[in-house]
């Protein structure tokens, strides 16, 4: 049994994906717009999560991009557009999988229970250090010289992002792609984002310890 959450303003669609999994045992909750949803995942994630791209107040790549800021909760999308580069460029942007719209009750519960099957069976990802550093992806929990960082979403990803390259210089380009989930975007976020991470590690650009600026290409990680 998982908790699903179906995103998904069709009334009648919804109430008959509802009833199916139900039906399977699954504990479903529904919301009708994507704020909602988006609300609903930050205060009670959910286990699964199947996103209609097709939603009233938002477009479907917008809430993927958006949902994928707060959780990594894996995500089945449904979109009625049979076409390749669609279905590509919404796994780019952090699909786990999709659906062509219609589809059926038992083709959603078999891509349901592989996805299911496969974030139950990842191993659990190893402790990584550097220096004084220890990044515990799983807990998403990070330390300094033994103290428990206070990071935000984004400062942890970006912390653990470099922290498993130690060493190799890492362009904006790929932070961006990487850690923000963008093809393209202004690189004062990256730079606005580390600012606060130097600051939470007791550095500065000026006199890094562990992060340092490689003038035009990018930034590296590494212990002092």
């Amino acid at each position: 049994m998982a908790t699903v959450l179906v995103v998904e303003d069709d009334e009648f669609v919804r109430s008959a994906i509802i009833r199916d999994l139900v039906g399977r045992s699954h504990a479903v909750r529904s919301a009708g717009r994507a704020l909602d949803a988006l609300r609903d995942i930050a205060h009670y994630p959910p286990d699964v999560v199947i996103l209609d791209l097709g939603l009233p107040d938002l477009d479907g790549a917008e809430a993927l991009k958006m949902l994928r800021a707060i959780s990594d909760v894996p995500v089945i999308v449904a979109t009625a557009r049979d076409d390749e580069r669609e279905v590509v460029r919404l796994l780019r942007a952090g699909a786990d999988d999709y659906l062509i719209k219609p589809f059926s009750g038992d083709h959603l519960n078999a891509r349901l229970e592989a996805l299911l099957r496969r974030a139950r069976s990842a191993p659990a990802a190893k402790t990584i250090r550097v220096g004084g550093l220890s990044i515990d992806p799983d807990r998403r929990e990070a330390y300094l010289d033994g103290t428990q960082l206070e990071l935000t979403r984004r400062e942890f990803d970006l912390l653990a992002y470099l922290c498993a390259r130690p060493g190799l210089v890492v362009s904006r380009k790929e932070l961006l792609a990487e850690v923000w989930q963008q093809s393209y975007g202004d690189d004062q976020t990256i730079d606005v984002h580390l600012s606060w991470l130097r600051r939470k590690l007791g550095e500065s650009a000026s006199q890094p310890r562990y992060l340092h600026t490689v003038r035009g290409v990018g930034v590296r990680i590494s212990a002092p």
